[in-house]
């Protein structure tokens, strides 16, 4: 098609490119860095073009501008750090709080190809969870596929941010579902609110630590790697389990080489991977031992469905919260000091 001879036009003109500075590279380094470039791009472009390809999944990705990318990702990637980093001379160290799931490494080993002399350690956490956290998983919601959800969710969410008065995150799975719930909440309180895409992440960060007692509606982006210290994030709240879209080009190249080798791809891959990234979810609220609040996952089928056992298991050990009264309750112990109204 239209993409397939753009690709060929521009891998023709790579290699153009690359046969008159080939020659040269050795006494330029601007030629050296084009050179390189040149040939990082070709081999990129050779991927993503690779309809037969056995090893990688390539996929488009429309942008809000009208524009868009495309790219491919590694069906397993375990071949390529094998390569790239296990067979390397010198030692490997891997540390993050999310690794394991109930503290069994299974997963991760499998999915990077972590040789098997590898040593694994599991150190307990510094944080003291069930006097520090709550979590709350409203077991009378509706399924987050009724028709009912929606509402009942807004309810919840605004009865939580009553409680803590504001310094929340709304963290949802979908960019789809953070509109939804940011537009039917608007004018539900009186605290600042934001939302994702309004303002570069950097920026949103910013004004809501410096405001203690903003909102903010995200998606999975906030979900890692955000700091925020104190008082200023005190309540998390995850409109639902974070399953990896079975519908994702790469999702659904990874389910159909499970089910190939005879595996369950929601047990081996959908379900640690939920575990994990809802691991990074509630790893949002806790960031220092002096650190309170509570974590809401709006999602029943956590405590409903047997599957949840597994979600659980890798979730730190805090107070649990079966009712809105009890994140009350909770909320009293933590925060003595402070006028905790009533949210019914």
């Amino acid at each position: 098609g239209e993409f397939g001879g753009g690709a060929r036009q521009l891998l023709e003109g790579v290699d153009q490119l690359l046969a008159h500075t080939r020659d040269f590279v050795g006494a330029n380094d601007v030629l050296l860095s084009v050179t390189r470039r040149a040939a990082t791009l070709r081999e990129s472009v050779r991927i993503v073009t690779d309809a037969e390809s056995q090893t990688h999944v390539s996929f488009a990705e429309p942008d809000a501008r009208g524009g868009g990318a495309v790219g491919a990702s590694p069906v397993e990637i375990g071949p390529l750090l094998k390569s790239r980093l296990w067979e390397r001379r010198g030692s490997v160290i891997l540390t993050s709080a999310t690794l394991s799931a109930g503290g069994d490494f299974a997963f991760i080993r499998h999915r990077l190809g972590v040789p098997e002399d590898a040593r694994e350690l599991t150190l307990p956490s510094p944080f003291d969870f069930p006097s520090q956290a709550g979590l709350y998983i409203p077991r009378r919601l509706p399924e987050p596929r009724d028709a009912r959800y929606v509402e009942a969710a807004c309810e919840e969410i605004r009865r939580l941010v009553a409680i803590s008065r504001g310094g929340a995150f709304v963290l949802c799975t979908s960019v789809r579902m953070m509109k939804v719930l940011r537009e039917a909440l608007r004018g539900a309180w009186q605290w600042p609110t934001w939302m994702q895409g309004e303002a570069p992440k950097r920026v949103l960060l910013e004004r809501f630590r410096a405001s203690g007692d903003a909102v903010l509606f995200a998606t999975s982006s906030f979900w890692e790697g955000v700091d925020v210290p104190g008082r200023a994030l005190r309540l998390v709240i995850i409109d639902k389990l974070p399953f990896d879209a079975p519908n994702d080009p790469v999702t659904a190249a990874r389910i159909a080489r499970l089910t190939r080798q005879g595996k369950d791809p929601f047990d081996e891959y959908q379900v640690p991977t939920a575990a994990l990234a809802l691991k990074q979810g509630f790893g949002r609220l806790i960031r220092t031992r002096r650190d309170t609040g509570v974590v809401a996952i709006l999602d029943r089928r956590l405590v409903t469905r047997n599957y949840g056992r597994a979600l659980m298991a890798s979730l730190p050990p805090a107070t649990r919260c079966d009712t809105i009264e009890d994140v009350m309750r909770f909320w009293s112990s933590v925060e003595p000091a402070a006028r905790v109204v009533s949210a019914l």
